[in-house]
């Protein structure tokens, strides 16, 4: 099994990011593992070097795991590159039409928001008159 990296050139951000997302969880996990190792031990010297001795293996293994699936399994690495390549096709929305229908969603939002809250007053008031709830 070669240890070069697989199209290297090809869907390099794609490849970046998704490593950088796998290494943050996987960091995330190894300081996990420290604490509950070094919380559940008790104190000592010889716990503390378990735990962070456990929590670095984690982070290599981790990090090995990464830069396996991003780098060198060809299945993977075709599959991100094709990726950013489908990504590179997208037609993106400009900045006008993201506010423009981000106003229209909080406007419409709001006009649902305030039918409903009409509507719950409404059917209380009736329900309240015609004696199926009680008056507070």
């Amino acid at each position: 099994m070669s240890m070069a990296i697989y199209k290297s050139g090809q869907g390099y951000w794609t490849r970046i990011m998704s490593a950088c997302g796998f290494g943050l969880l996987t960091l995330l996990g190894a300081v996990w593992l420290y604490r509950q190792i070094f919380e559940r031990g008790g104190a000592g010297v010889t716990v503390q070097y378990i735990a962070f001795g456990a929590g670095l293996a984690f982070a290599l293994l981790g990090g090995w795991l990464v830069y396996w699936y991003c780098g060198i399994k060809p299945r993977t690495v075709d599959f991100l590159v094709a990726t950013e390549g489908e990504m590179k096709k997208v037609n993106w929305s400009t900045r006008r039409e993201i506010v423009g229908s981000t106003i229209l969603v909080i406007i419409f939002s709001s006009v649902i928001a305030a039918v409903c809250a009409l509507l719950d007053v409404g059917w209380a008031a009736l329900m309240t008159w015609i004696n199926v709830l009680d008056a507070q």
